[in-house]
């Protein structure tokens, strides 16, 4: 069972913006999940559509996080707003469109199996959280840590730190 469940069945969808909000203990659980110190703040604002069995939803996700420095360590605040872009589709369609091997553009809305006659979207919202979170975040003391631990930086490692010694002064 997903941290942030939000079922939605087909027939109850309407022309109403969908307000879905993460409570205190959801995103305690999200937090831990995903590896942050902590989620403040899990938000998103969606129109959905039914088209069929297939279910369209397009919004915006906001969150504010609280992460860990890639180098330090430290807390990082960060604050999110993504635009989502979902397609909820019963999965035997879905399957059938893996079958039938078609290139995936990636302009398209991301498409998420179901079963049955609801769709949980709760569980997209933390899916998308996920995919906005920056693995690699750095705090401001970042630089001066890897210099102080002797991490070589961009400039003298990348593709012209050869060259880097050729140039006369």
């Amino acid at each position: 069972m997903s941290e942030f469940t939000r079922m939605v069945e087909l027939r109850s969808i309407d022309a109403r913006t969908r307000h879905v909000e993460a409570g205190e203990d959801e995103r305690k659980a999200l937090a831990a999940r995903f590896g942050l110190v902590t989620i403040g703040r899990l938000e998103a604002d969606l129109e959905l559509v039914a088209e069929g069995t297939t279910v369209t939803a397009k919004g915006t996700l906001s969150a504010d996080i609280v992460q860990s420095c890639a180098v330090t360590g430290d807390d990082l605040p960060v604050a999110i707003r993504e635009k989502l872009d979902l397609r909820f589709v019963p999965e035997a369609e879905q399957q059938a469109a893996v079958d039938e091997d078609r290139e995936i553009d990636s302009s398209e809305a991301d498409e998420i199996g179901y079963e049955g006659t609801a769709f949980d979207l709760g569980e997209a919202i933390a899916e998308s959280l996920a995919l906005a979170i920056d693995p690699y975040a750095t705090g401001p003391g970042a630089d001066a840590a890897r210099k102080e631990a002797g991490l070589l930086g961009e400039e003298d490692t990348g593709p012209f730190a050869a060259l880097k010694g050729l140039v006369k002064e």
